[in-house]
């Protein structure tokens, strides 16, 4: 087969994957939907960390990229808790109230209702992963690993996150898991 023809299917083959929307980046297949249950969760982060200071404002907003990132319900909720600082004034002790949804695998003992499709969907956090996570989030990670995702159902993770107090360099952030989740939406494709 001549190579301009084999190329040409190569690219008619990736353009149809990245159309129907059933691919992901790293070319793993699509992951098997199964029914899910929602769960709803309070609590009270509160921050404690010796790199980076946070307004209590600004680390609510962190907090919530984190839960959508590791597969909260959109909904979700994180209001500054009660701090010593006016808002956007660095504060020591800075604190946030979350409540969110997580999806959880739907089992013989789940409460009954109608149950959702899930599927269990990569996640990765690391520095610009989401695009607002900086190399000075990384103690807010840990803590964020240790305390939050516990709440969400979780498997294969690989936590290689290392923080290095008082300085950002030589920190990394980097963390793997599988989060069971909600799919993402694939919008209506309209033809031109």
């Amino acid at each position: 087969m001549p190579r301009q023809l084999k190329i040409s299917q190569l690219a008619i083959g990736l353009l149809a994957a990245l159309l129907a929307g059933d691919a992901f980046a790293d070319g793993a297949a699509p992951a098997a939907l199964q029914p899910g249950v929602w769960q709803k969760h309070e609590y009270s982060f509160a921050y404690m960390g010796f790199t980076s200071t946070y307004s209590c404002d600004g680390l609510a907003s962190k907090l919530r990229i984190l839960l959508i990132a590791s597969g909260a319900r959109a909904d979700a909720k994180a209001r500054t808790g009660a701090c010593a600082s006016g808002f956007g004034r660095p504060d020591k002790f800075a604190r946030a109230d979350l409540t969110f949804y997580t999806l959880s695998p739907a089992s013989a003992d789940s409460p009954a209702g109608s149950p959702v499709d899930g599927a269990w969907i990569p996640v990765a956090l690391a520095y610009r992963q989401p695009s607002e996570l900086d190399r000075g989030d990384c103690e807010l990670v840990e803590q964020f690993r240790s305390s939050v995702l516990p709440m969400f159902a979780t498997r294969q993770i690989e936590n290689h996150t290392t923080c290095v107090p008082h300085q950002e360099s030589g920190s990394v952030v980097d963390l793997k898991f599988e989060s069971f989740r909600a799919p993402p939406k694939v919008s209506p494709k309209h033809g031109g």
